[in-house]
This record gives C-alpha cells, structure tokens and sequence, in this order.
C-alpha cells in the first residue's frame, strides 16, 4: 500500500512539474510593431522579459497592415505605430484602450543609397531635383498610400517640389524595411527610410536628411489594444522608463515624453 502511495505521490509530482512550463508559457504578450521598430524593440522585449519573465512575441509590418490585421481580430495586446493617423483610425475602429494611448518617440526621414553609390552630400530644400539625381534608377519607400514612411516621404517631396518629376521613378515598398532592402541590395539607387533604419543597415549610406518642417511631424504612438492582457499595462509602463529610453535612443530614437522611472 505504502508503495502504491508512493508512485501515486511521485505520477503527482511529474504532473505538477510538466505543467510549470506551460503555466510560465501563459505569461506572454503580444506586440504588433511599426518594422522600424524591430532592433530597438528586440532589444527591449528582452529586457523586459529578463525583468518580468512575461514572454514578448512581436509583430512587425508597415502600421498600415498591423492596424488592418488588429481590425480583423488578430490577437495583439499593444499596438506600436510609426504615425498618428494609423492609431487614430485603430481607435475610431473600437480596437484601442485611447486611455493607454502615449505618443512616445519622434523620428526623422532620410536619403539613402547604396554603401558605395557614388552619390553624397546631397543638399535637401526647396528646388531638389531627386528625379535628376536617381537618373535611369528606382528610388524605394513604402507605399505613400498606406505605409508611414512613404506617406511623410511624399509630403516632403510636395512640400519642396520634387514629387511629381520624381513619382514615376518610385519603387513603393510593403514597409519601411522592404525598402531598406531594395537599396541595400542595390535594387533601387536611392531610397527614403527613417534614419533608425539606415543606422542598422550596414549595406547603405545616408547621403541626405530631410527638412524636419518639410513634413508632418514623426510621431510613434504605442497603447494596449481593447483585448489586452492585464500584462499590457505593464509593458506599456516599461516602455516609458529610463531603461526602454536608453535603449531607444542608442537605436536614435527621440523620447517625446519624461521618462517615468
């Protein structure tokens, strides 16, 4: 009987520890993020996770196919978007808690071009003539329909009268990312992306910045979404710390707000 009682004890046991792994597995968030985002947000899910032992799953895609996909019921707890328009059009949908909603970090848009392209020091204002300069190539962004980037892209462009000589010669990109890569693998001679991207692609060179008031203001507005796990509001406060601040402005991120810790 004694022994009976001891496989019952040590089956108990085997049973309460394979079932640890899934329990800790059901601490995790998930992250719908600008692509931009994707290296500073690694590295800051990381030390969240490393912090909190809650598991951070990211999604990254143009804020135009996350706010679409959100809309659609796809699960997410945070929505991290590279402008204000696709934040606004997720709340008017009834997909975000608005209260959580913070407009965290600003960015900047710049010229690119492949790391041994010719072309540098490009002087970027009123008159730029980027269709002269691209010559017989593509020049890559997002979609200026949908995408962020391409939408401050082409706000520039009209504001300094370089849009429609250059429009034809564009390669619109799904994301900001996916237009990295075309100029990086020299695909496109030149391309337009925030200055955190071309900052981690080693195959390109910025060879431009645009005018800050050339384009509506570069603005990432991060909040949990109406189905989020109570670990969103956690996440969120993590994002708005001194460690998350650190972090993102060594990717060159601009923190928009005081940091909270």
């Amino acid at each position: 009987m004694n022994r009976l009682a001891g496989i019952v004890a040590a089956f108990v046991l085997v049973l309460a520890s394979a079932a640890l792994p899934a329990n800790a597995q059901e601490k995790t968030l998930t992250v719908f993020a600008a692509a931009s985002m994707k290296n500073a947000l690694d590295d800051i899910d990381a030390a969240y996770t490393a912090k909190t032992g809650v598991k951070v799953n990211a999604s990254y895609a143009a804020s135009s196919a996350l706010a679409k996909q959100i809309e659609q019921g796809a699960p997410a707890d945070v929505f991290v978007s590279a402008d204000t328009d696709w934040m606004d059009y997720a709340i008017k949908q009834k997909n975000i808690n608005e209260a959580t909603r913070v407009n965290l970090l600003g960015n900047s848009i710049v010229l690119i071009a492949p790391k041994d392209s010719k072309i540098d020091n490009v002087n970027i204002g009123p008159g730029f003539d980027l269709a002269k300069l691209a010559g017989d190539g593509r020049i890559a962004t997002g979609d200026v329909k949908a995408v962020p980037v391409g939408k401050y892209a082409k706000a520039a462009l009209e504001k300094l009268g370089a849009w429609q000589a250059a429009e034809p010669k564009f390669a619109m990109a799904e994301s900001v990312r996916a237009a990295l890569t075309l100029v990086a693998r020299g695909e496109a001679v030149l391309g337009i992306v925030y200055s955190t991207d071309a900052k981690v692609e080693p195959g390109v060179k910025i060879v431009g910045t645009f005018p800050a008031d050339s384009h509506p203001a570069i603005i990432y507005p991060v909040a949990a979404t109406t189905t989020a796990k109570p670990e969103a509001a956690e996440y969120l406060n993590f994002l708005k710390s001194s460690a998350a601040k650190t972090i993102l402005e060594k990717y060159g991120f601009k923190f928009l707000i005081t940091p909270t810790t």
